[in-house]
């Protein structure tokens, strides 16, 4: 068996064949394990990721579920306000499922030594592809501006200066692979699937209160969704290791999860009140802010920190457009469907 890693010593990415391992079920470790490779599924460990992974099966979908056509003709009628902020928020969403797509792979998974969480880190990866498809079907077939959509993450320095600072925990933990940074990196996750998305979500939910881009906004809920189950994930992985290895959790890496949900807050909250221009009914700055404080609030004590913002939800309507319904009905046109597809919520995990 490996040797207990010490707290700063770089990680070694697991092997994908382990005859060797005698590690047992109990044994088994988020990071820093030995697994042997093989995915016993009838005998595990952490039961919460298995039953993800029957959630996000069960919640199985495709673009072409929903049905765009209306939006083509809404889209045309959007003022300039209107279609500016829709192309900016998709070319947001289009590179944070890109960056999560690539990361979970690449970046996180080599390093988790579970097998169960190995299995729901694919499953994610899979769902944020499928997301990218969504967004260029939805670019595709509504803007009018599709290249110049997948240019902005270069050219909108807005929105590069975003993206600069949501990639620069993975580019750390790609660097320097301490089970510190791992740590981090779980959090940076969180913080993607928990509060990064939610101002693009927001506003076109808010054109689909007013009978505009329904299509839209019903992919958005199916997106957002995934989301939930992606957000989970991160937040059982770290209340896991604050139990296997609560000597990571250090008050300067506290410190430093606080300053890194500061900062989120701070660039999402600009960024809706960029995209947005004061320009959209229903949507002031102030109230894109307070949105943007109280999930981070939300999401901290999910993980048994304490909230930095102490904030009412300015919004609640909001909750409403995102979720599916006990009668599994079309939400924008009140049709009965025939999606076998499971419900969730924060508070089921």
């Amino acid at each position: 068996m490996r040797s207990k890693q010490k707290a700063g010593e770089e990680m070694i990415r697991k092997k994908i064949y382990n005859p060797d391992s005698n590690e047992k079920t109990n044994e088994r470790k988020i990071f820093g394990g030995n697994p042997t490779g093989i995915f016993e599924l009838n005998d595990i460990k952490y039961q919460w990721a298995y039953n993800l992974w029957e959630m996000m099966l069960n919640n199985t979908w495709f673009p072409k579920e929903v049905d765009m056509t209306r939006d083509v003709n809404d889209y045309k009628h959007l003022t300039d306000a209107e279609k500016q902020a829709y192309d900016k928020v998709l070319a947001q969403l289009i590179f944070m499922d890109s960056l999560q797509t690539n990361n979970i792979i690449d970046n996180l998974n080599p390093f988790i030594t579970a097998p169960e969480v190995n299995l729901i880190l694919v499953r994610q990866a899979f769902e944020e592809a499928l997301h990218s498809q969504s967004y260029a079907v939805m670019v595709d077939s509504i803007s009018t501006n599709t290249d110049e959509i997948y240019e902005l993450w270069r050219r909108d320095m807005k929105l590069k200066h975003k993206n600069d600072a949501i990639a620069k925990v993975y580019e750390d933990l790609s660097a320097d692979p301490t089970d510190s940074n791992i740590v981090k990196a779980m959090f940076a996750n969180q913080i993607l699937e928990g509060i990064y998305f939610y101002s693009g979500f927001t506003y076109l939910y808010t054109l689909a209160r007013a009978d505009k881009m329904l299509g839209s906004a019903q992919m958005i809920r199916f997106i957002q969704r995934d989301e939930v189950t992606h957000l989970l994930i991160f937040q059982n992985m770290i209340n896991v290791t604050k139990k296997e290895r609560p000597e990571l959790f250090t008050k300067e890496l506290i410190d430093e999860v606080y300053e890194m949900f500061r900062s989120a807050v701070k660039l999402e909250s600009e960024w809706g009140a960029y995209i947005t221009q004061g320009q959209i009914l229903g949507l002031t700055d102030e109230i894109i802010e307070q949105y943007i404080k109280y999930l981070a609030d939300q999401r901290l004590h999910a993980v048994g920190l304490e909230k930095l913002y102490n904030v009412e939800h300015p919004i609640k309507w909001v909750d409403n457009f995102s979720k599916f319904n006990d009668q599994k009905t079309n939400f924008f046109e009140g049709n009965v469907t025939n999606y076998s597809k499971g419900s969730l919520d924060l508070d089921d995990f």
